[in-house]
């Protein structure tokens, strides 16, 4: 038994010894795959962060920011949800007062802003598919809107209102207003999940339900909104530059109530 435990000992610290160098690799490769699957776990992540979206990426400005951020949005107002709806009305009429960068977080938020750590939205998605997309049009350029971070990432500087104003039909509002929001969609994200046909109508519905909060915050913070939809899509798309998926949807031209 002695020579036999020797014989063993022997023959394992030798079958160490072969297989140390072996192991050293399987280590160094097993280091390699984890590193490179927690950064692609980060990629997906991060692209899950983006809109709502598996696999979409977070929109930058250029340069690579990741945007400018807007101020808390306010959780309570001077208004009743009862007072505003009551309040509301058509407005087309605006003086050139610009608004704070505080009132355009806030009408975002209404738009499209997160309301939980689950990523839930002030306005319902079929599916939580989330396929909206926010863009802002003002005297300072063009910008859009995350909801993850409640942030704006510039797209221009370029006062694109006049443009925007001939594609709306030479809709004045459209011009004169200081701020227009514009809602767009990929419906294809929804399609994915409920089918092309059935995609349309939810996503129509849901610009529905982000305009009117738009419309509603619009009057607690004591402006005016129109809904717009009366434009000519591809001079739209021109315009703002909207990707070929993208589809817009409405044009909400707010501002201070001539």
């Amino acid at each position: 038994m002695p020579t036999g435990g020797r014989e063993m000992a022997g023959g394992i610290r030798g079958a160490a010894a072969r297989w140390a160098p072996a192991a050293g690799w399987v280590l160094v490769l097993v280091g390699v795959l984890a590193v490179a699957v927690s950064a692609g776990t980060g990629r997906q992540m991060a692209g899950d962060a983006a809109d709502g979206t598996p696999g979409t990426s977070a929109p930058t400005a250029p340069g690579g920011a990741r945007g400018d951020a807007l101020p808390s949005p306010r959780l309570d107002g001077p208004l009743s949800l009862e007072e505003s709806l009551a309040a509301r009305r058509s407005v087309r009429s605006f003086t050139p007062r610009p608004l704070t960068l505080a009132e355009i977080g806030q009408l975002l938020w209404a738009a499209q802003g997160l309301t939980d750590a689950d990523g839930r939205r002030t306005a319902p998605s079929a599916g939580a598919r989330y396929p909206l997309r926010v863009h802002v049009v003002t005297a300072d350029g063009l910008a859009r809107y995350v909801p993850e971070g409640h942030r704006l990432v510039r797209r221009g500087s370029a006062d694109l209102r006049a443009d925007l104003r001939r594609a709306a039909l030479d809709q004045a509002a459209v011009g004169e207003a200081p701020l227009v929001i514009v809602i767009t969609a990929v419906i294809e994200r929804t399609a994915e999940r409920y089918g092309a046909e059935r995609a349309e109508r939810y996503v129509a519905l849901e610009a529905g339900h982000a305009a009117q909060n738009v419309l509603l915050e619009a009057v607690s913070l004591g402006l005016g909104a129109v809904p717009i939809g009366a434009f000519d899509d591809a001079q739209v798309r021109r315009v703002l530059e909207l990707t070929e998926d993208e589809a817009p949807l409405y044009l909400v031209p707010v501002g201070h109530p001539r």
